[in-house]
């Protein structure tokens, strides 16, 4: 059964997903200012840095030549772009972290996100994300949780032939990868936790493979255990909270 979000569920999503549009944006004129230095064999220029513009004039390319003026005069309209898109994003993420730290924060989910914020290893874009995406709504089980996410099994039958074909990856890929991304932030932080214990008892050294389909396995259940988290208070086992 198809859940329509309300409009005011639906436009407190709109945040988080503009930030991340944002962030493609940044990364794709990055990329095309580097292209650009590359084409004349400039290679160290770090468009991010502050000083960006001042460094523009003392570029050099790489047979000593200064850069082309037309060359010259595009890159500096990519850096203004540039510069729009970081103070937009710096404007968001501002909007984003006054949810935490305002205690009359009138966000729909801010007592959500304060929640799971205050778990180590979730900060203000992993506890936005996560409760826009998923935890906004409820759910009835922790399969049906799973399955919204795409971190559900997926099992074939015929005949004698019964198998895994892993996850079935048809629910929410935004809230799917930020989950496995928050798997890999757990173990770092979170080491004594019953979830990063159960991962490295079941990894050991393994490398590769086997390593990326268990940080999947753990997702799914660091996922049910947020859930539980937000319905009933009952922190993950052996987790810790921030100071």
């Amino acid at each position: 059964m198809v859940r329509v979000p309300s409009v005011e569920q639906e436009d407190a999503k709109r945040l988080h997903r503009e930030r991340r549009r944002l962030i493609a944006e940044r990364v794709q004129h990055v990329n095309r200012i580097k292209g650009l230095c590359a084409t004349q064999g400039i290679y160290h220029y770090a468009p991010l840095r502050k000083d960006r513009l001042a460094r523009l004039d003392d570029l050099r390319t790489g047979d000593g030549r200064a850069l082309p003026t037309r060359l010259k005069a595009e890159i500096a309209r990519e850096l203004k772009r540039l510069e729009v898109l970081l103070e937009m994003i710096a404007t968001v993420e501002t909007e984003r972290d006054v949810i935490l730290t305002s205690a009359a924060s009138t966000h729909l989910n801010a007592g959500k996100i304060k929640m799971l914020a205050k778990l180590k290893a979730i900060g203000p874009e992993f506890a936005t994300t996560l409760v826009g995406e998923v935890f906004y709504r409820e759910f009835a089980n922790r399969r049906k949780l799973g399955s919204y996410v795409g971190l559900g099994s997926s099992p074939f039958c015929s005949g004698p032939v019964d198998r895994d074909q892993g996850i079935s990856k048809a629910g929410n890929p935004t809230a799917r990868s930020m989950m496995i991304e928050l798997a890999w932030t757990w173990l770092r932080y979170q080491p004594g936790s019953a979830l990063s214990i159960w991962f490295r008892e079941r990894v050991g050294n393994l490398k590769g493979r086997p390593r990326r389909i268990a940080i999947v396995a753990m997702a799914r259940k660091l996922l049910v255990a947020l859930w539980r988290y937000l319905q009933t208070g009952l922190v993950p086992t052996g987790a810790l909270l921030k100071a």
